[in-house]
C-alpha cells in the first residue's frame, strides 16, 4: 500500500475521496433531516444528463453538468413552493425528466460510449488536478456557508414555516441547499459517478442520524463516516481489483448498518434499564 502512495493518481484518489466524503455527507445531513433524501437521486441524474450533453456538443462535460443541475435546482424550488403537492412530488418530476433526457442523450452519443459510461459509474483513480480543485472549492464553500449560517440553517431544518415567521429568509436558505446539492453532485461526478453519488450523500448522513445527539454533532459524525466510506472503498478497490465507486457505496452501506445496529442495541439497553426502574416506582 505504501508503494501505491508514491503514485500521483493514488494521492489524487485519496484526496478526492476525502473531499467528496466531507462534501457529500454534509449536504446529506441537510437532505436527510429535511426529509428530501430523493434530491440526491434527482441531482445526480440531472448532472449525468448535463455531462452527456457536453460530450455530444463537444464541450467540457463538467460545465454542462453544472448548468443543467443549477437549472434543475432553480426549477425545483419554485415548483415545490408554488405547486399544490409535496417536495417529493417535485423531485419525482425533475428526476423522471432528467432520467428520460439522460437515456435519450446516451443513445445519441457518437462513437464509443466509454466516456459516457465512465461518468455514470465514476472512477476515483482517474481524477486529475482539475477535479481536485473543483472538489476542494465546493467543499470549502459548503463548510464556510455552514459555519456562517448555521443558526439559520438549523431553524429551517427544524421547521421551515416557523423559521420564515421568525424573520429568517427560509426560502433563500432552502434554495441555497438545493444549489449546494447540485454543486456537490457535479463536483463528485468523475470521482463517484452519476449513478452512485446520491448514495454517498444519503448513507453517511443516515448513519450519523442514528447516533448523533444534535445537528452539530451529526455534521461531524457524518463527515467522518463519509471520509471512512471513501477511504475504505478505495482500499477495498486496490485489494480486490474491483470498481472503486461501487465499493465506496458498499462501504458506506456497511457503516450505516453498523450504526443502525448500534442505535438499536443502545435503545434496547436503555429500555431494559428503564423498565425495572418503573416497576420499582409502582411498587
Amino acid at each position: 500500500m505504501m508503494d501505491l502512495l508514491q503514485d500521483v493518481f493514488m494521492r489524487h484518489a485519496i484526496l478526492a475521496t476525502f473531499l467528496a466524503g466531507v462534501t457529500c455527507s454534509c449536504i446529506g445531513v441537510l437532505v436527510v433531516t429535511m426529509r428530501i433524501s430523493f434530491i440526491g437521486v434527482c441531482m445526480s441524474h440531472a448532472a449525468f444528463a448535463g455531462a452527456l450533453l457536453g460530450i455530444i456538443l463537444g464541450v467540457n462535460p463538467t460545465v454542462t453538468a453544472l448548468l443543467l443541475t443549477l437549472v434543475s435546482a432553480g426549477i425545483l424550488g419554485p415548483l415545490a413552493d408554488r405547486g399544490n403537492f409535496s417536495p417529493d412530488t417535485s423531485l419525482g418530476i425533475i428526476f423522471s425528466s432528467s432520467l428520460g433526457m439522460a437515456f435519450l442523450l446516451l443513445s445519441i452519443v457518437p462513437g464509443p460510449k466509454t466516456e459516457a459510461l465512465g461518468l455514470l459509474w465514476g472512477n476515483v483513480l482517474t481524477v486529475g488536478r482539475t477535479d481536485i480543485f473543483i472538489l476542494a472549492a465546493v467543499a470549502l464553500a459548503i463548510v464556510v456557508l455552514l459555519r456562517l449560517f448555521f443558526k439559520e440553517i438549523q431553524a429551517v431544518v427544524f421547521n421551515r414555516e416557523m423559521a420564515l415567521a421568525s424573520g429568517i429568509p427560509a426560502t433563500a436558505v432552502f434554495y441555497g441547499i438545493l444549489v449546494c446539492s447540485g454543486l456537490t453532485t457535479v463536483a463528485s461526478l468523475n470521482a463517484i459517478g452519476g449513478l452512485l453519488v446520491f448514495s454517498l450523500i444519503i448513507n453517511p448522513a443516515a448513519a450519523a442520524y442514528q447516533i448523533a445527539s444534535d445537528l452539530r454533532s451529526m455534521f461531524l459524525i457524518s463527515a467522518l463516516f463519509g471520509v471512512l466510506s471513501g477511504w475504505g472503498g478505495l482500499w477495498l478497490s486496490c485489494l480486490l481489483n474491483l470498481p472503486s465507486g461501487a465499493l465506496i457505496i458498499v462501504f458506506s452501506t456497511l457503516i450505516f448498518l453498523g450504526a443502525a445496529a448500534f442505535s438499536s442495541l443502545a435503545r434496547s439497553r436503555r429500555n431494559s434499564v428503564a423498565v425495572p426502574y418503573l416497576k420499582g416506582e409502582r411498587e
